[in-house]
């Protein structure tokens, strides 16, 4: 059973050796815990459902708990405090497509709302139900969770679209096939919200993002079923997959998902290098990706990230030889840590290693080898249990992800940076933050930022904390042209800053969509989209920045 109130199974922990709680403490203070509400006692105040009866339905109070929240920071503090503004009216688990077609015609007959749930990790508030009139129905699509298709000749699977990321692999490499798509929600994540919210893979430089591997599948909507086939590629006018992906829910419940899949890489290998410093990190990933060295990831740390995780580390002995080697070498104060993957066959992967290091070479790297990659592998979806043990320590942490050209990299991390260490001035309150390039393309990156601060005295005071926080670093991101999200979706907490990424056309056409597959806004209306009263904060510039007066322009 999955934790309530927290991030993946009870008894599942990351626990962080003293002296790394005592780096913490010296660089923002000590923690301040928060007393937590049990589940029994956040149960007994919910509020009588209003839907009526049906099979498909459960209406018990600790379902709906379990199910009113995502993993959201604001999410997070709900459920500790058992704060909750609302919770679903009722919690549906449909078997098949004819079950979720029959919750679409009920939820009309009925007039509720719908929220497609898929394995609950959403971070932007996608599946929160929201304050209305009408009751809501959250569907939970875990029983739609198996292979149902697998054509080895053209590389397609498809699968139930409640499929978590352990059972697509399992399911796929027992035939000696792999989707290749590990983010690092990877464990309890979906295909389906995978698609959803154009989700991004650790390795998606090799392997692609879900819009490279989302192939088709089913569709249902309040419109009927849709059928979308899986062509290798077609010139037959708009594709109907595009408007599915990133969608959010807006348009339908995707029942089925078919995908393209890869043979298992006969060799496999996760490498660490360290830059002088975090240009040079940045020139050797330019490099590499604008030479098309086949890899299959590249994550670069900039300065802090590299220090915070080598302080963190419980193998301290290991990480002071390292130091002396990599300062012998040159990668002293500044050094940044790049992690690098090769996937395939093996005379490929050697090729493309031979490649990186001489451009690691080039660029003044030190080459560790392979034991910080086979550690990175090993512990690679640990990090969101971290924010557990933190939590325990009186400590809150977050993260927020966007991305840009390469020619910005550099002053948009440095900005948002600046802004998170700002933010809680007010309160004399420092931050402790860091980034890292998560993802890699030839025309820019996504910067994937980190801040930890110290929980308030009370839950309000830490909510108006964090509220801060986000503010200060999302009002940098739309000003400095960065995108709102990059992998995370747009969800609740980023809605309002999407007019400074696309204009006011593209969300006219949109909302134009989203109206016809939904006439009657039932299907989480809440996401994507900004209210039609929403008026944006002044505070913000009426038109990002898009390009430095020293890039190159040719007429």
């Amino acid at each position: 059973m999955q934790r309530w109130n927290s991030w993946g199974e009870a008894g599942q922990d990351y626990p962080l050796p003293e002296h790394a709680l005592c780096y913490l403490a010296d660089l923002i203070g000590p923690g301040y815990p928060l007393e937590e509400v049990l589940l029994e006692t956040a149960s007994t105040q919910v509020t009588k459902s209003r839907l009526a009866d049906h099979p498909l339905i459960s209406k018990d109070p600790e379902l709906r708990v379990r199910y009113a929240r995502g993993h959201s920071f604001a999410d997070w503090l709900a459920k500790k405090s058992g704060q909750f503004e609302t919770v679903p009216d009722g919690v549906a688990f449909p078997e098949s497509r004819d079950d979720i077609l029959q919750l679409l015609e009920w939820a009309e007959q009925n007039d509720c709302n719908l929220i497609p749930y898929g394995g609950g990790t959403s971070v932007v508030g996608h599946i929160n139900p929201q304050m209305g009139s009408r009751p809501t129905l959250t569907v939970c699509m875990s029983r739609l969770s198996r292979l149902l298709a697998l054509d080895k000749e053209s590389l397609l699977a498809t699968f139930g679209a409640g499929t978590m990321g352990p059972q697509v692999e399992s399911q796929l490499q027992v035939h000696g096939f792999t989707l290749g798509h590990f983010p690092q929600s990877f464990e309890y994540s979906t295909l389906g919200g995978w698609v959803a919210t154009r989700s991004s893979g650790q390795q998606s430089l090799g392997y692609g993002r879900i819009e490279k591997l989302f192939a088709g599948g089913r569709l249902e909507t309040f419109q009927g079923s849709y059928y979308l086939r899986p062509f290798p590629a077609e010139s037959a006018g708009p594709d109907l997959k595009e408007c599915v992906l990133g969608s959010e829910g807006r348009l339908g419940i995707l029942s089925e998902v078919i995908v393209n899949i890869s043979r298992l890489p006969r060799f496999e290998a996760f490498y660490g290098l360290f830059f002088p410093d975090w240009q040079a990190g940045i020139a050797a990933c330019q490099q590499a990706l604008q030479q098309r060295i086949p890899l299959s990831m590249l994550r670069l740390s900039a300065p802090e990230e590299t220090e915070t995780f080598l302080r963190l580390s419980d193998q301290q002995n290991a990480i002071r030889w390292l130091e002396k080697l990599l300062t012998f070498r040159g990668a002293k104060q500044g050094r940044c840590q790049l992690l690098v993957g090769v996937s395939g066959e093996k005379a490929q992967c050697h090729y493309a290693w031979k490649q990186l290091r001489r451009i690691n070479r080039f660029y003044g790297g030190v080459n560790t080898g392979q034991l910080i990659g086979q550690q990175w592998q090993r512990h690679r979806y640990r990090n969101p249990y971290l924010r557990e043990t933190l939590w325990q320590a009186g400590y809150g942490v977050d993260t927020v992800e966007t991305a840009t050209q390469w020619l910005h990299i550099d002053s948009l991390r440095q900005a948002m940076e600046q802004a998170l260490r700002e933010a809680l001035l007010d309160e004399t309150e420092r931050v402790h933050v860091f980034t890292h390039i998560s993802h890699c393309y030839a025309q820019g990156a996504s910067l994937y930022t980190t801040f930890v601060f110290r929980l308030g005295e009370t839950y309000d005071i830490t909510l108006v904390r964090w509220q801060k926080l986000k503010a200060a670093v999302m009002q940098t991101i739309v000003n400095h042209g960065g995108s709102v999200s990059h992998h995370h979706g747009v969800g609740v907490d980023h809605r309002d800053f999407l007019p400074f990424t696309k204009d006011e056309r593209q969300l006219q056409a949109i909302s134009a969509l989203c109206r016809h597959f939904d006439p009657n806004e039932r299907l989480c209306s809440h996401n994507l989209l900004p209210p039609n009263n929403h008026s944006l904060p002044t505070t913000l510039c009426d038109e990002p920045r898009q390009f430095k007066e020293t890039a190159d322009v040719i007429v």
